[in-house]
């Protein structure tokens, strides 16, 4: 079981960790202590791994700091489901392999919540047995996950997905 931490719109990288808890500010180790450390001062003692962040559209909006995606991933979230997400951070969450999900379950699904995600037939599942059904990710993003990261991808497979043998990148 997953615990549901709510959130609602606009939730920008300066929450999820404000500018002054930099790893180049204080160190990568320090990194999830420190996530949503303002907004939400108890998320960081109290999430699990595989807990799950529900929040309004635009979430991970303003700067492009990589290392706010990071801190959620240290700190073990399983998936983050949101109606819309940000270019960027949505970018940056994929390369970390950090399961995103386009949904709006914010009117249905409580803050503490205990739910279960199951990725193999990409649904939520309450405590009560309601279910409410997401988006399969394409083969790509799902690879990603299971991987880990791109760069984890890249350096299993020697290339990354939907890449060909011997296939250079690029624009």
């Amino acid at each position: 079981m997953a615990r549901v931490w709510l959130f609602g719109e606009d939730v920008d990288t300066d929450q999820i960790v404000p500018g002054r808890y930099a790893p180049y500010m204080t160190s990568e180790d320090e990194l999830p202590k420190h996530a949503f450390i303002e907004a939400r001062p108890e998320f960081a003692r109290e999430v699990r791994p595989g807990d799950i962040i529900v929040a309004g559209a635009n979430f991970g909006c303003g700067s492009s700091r990589e290392y706010a995606p990071k801190a959620l991933k240290l700190c073990g979230i399983g998936a983050i489901i949101a109606p819309s997400f940000a270019r960027i951070f949505f970018r940056n969450a994929l390369n970390l392999g950090i399961p995103l999900f386009e949904a709006d379950l914010t009117g249905v699904l409580r803050d503490g919540q205990e739910v279960t995600l199951d990725m193999e037939r990409y649904v939520v599942v309450t405590d009560a047995g309601q279910e409410y059904p997401l988006k399969p990710p394409p083969d790509f993003v799902r690879e990603i996950w299971e991987a880990g990261s791109t760069v984890a991808y890249f350096r299993r497979y020697g290339r990354l997905p939907g890449q060909r043998t011997g296939e250079q990148g690029g624009e």
